[in-house]
């Protein structure tokens, strides 16, 4: 098999990631698609350096994530500012209306964190360990723990004030 090839079976295998972080940094579906763009390239441009020292999926939250930083960051200092659409909410299975209303509360509610907040509950809500994230991230395992802490308090606080 060739490299192309090995390539797009990760990226399928693995779609999903990009897709969450894309979603999650992003606040329209058109920055969505440029950023699952860059995300894909940036994997492509490093897919040769990686050394299966890790988790094939470690290694693309890694890239995404970064790539999703740098993403806004360019983004920011253009000045371009667009208003926040909807937050996207993958369908589940459940229909149930006040479940579904719930998930969005809490998705609007992380989509207001700060960069790094962002991808920790991401990652959280992925059930990635704390060292799994701190591998990701960059952080320490008690720094990643101590940030999801106070994260999980002040959602909660804002969610049962609502």
């Amino acid at each position: 098999m060739g490299k192309e090839e090995a390539f797009v079976q990760v990226i399928k295998r693995h779609e999903g990631i990009i897709f969450k972080i894309t979603t999650v940094y992003t606040d329209n579906s058109d920055d969505q698609k440029d950023l699952y763009q860059d995300v894909v390239y940036q994997l492509w441009k490093s897919f040769d350096s990686f050394r299966n020292e890790s988790k094939v999926s470690t290694w693309m939250y890694r890239v995404a994530m970064n790539t999703a930083l740098t993403y806004i960051r360019k983004k920011s200092r253009a000045g371009d500012r667009i208003s926040i659409d909807k937050v996207v909410v993958k369908q589940t299975d459940s229909d149930h209306a006040e479940y579904q209303e719930r998930l969005e509360m809490v998705y609007k509610h992380i989509h207001q964190l700060n960069l790094l907040e962002k991808g920790l509950m991401l990652l959280l809500l992925e059930g990635k360990s704390y060292d799994e994230m701190a591998e990701i991230t960059g952080l320490s395992p008690s720094n990643v723990g101590t940030r999801i802490s106070r994260i999980k308090q002040r959602l909660k606080s804002k969610i049962n004030t609502i």
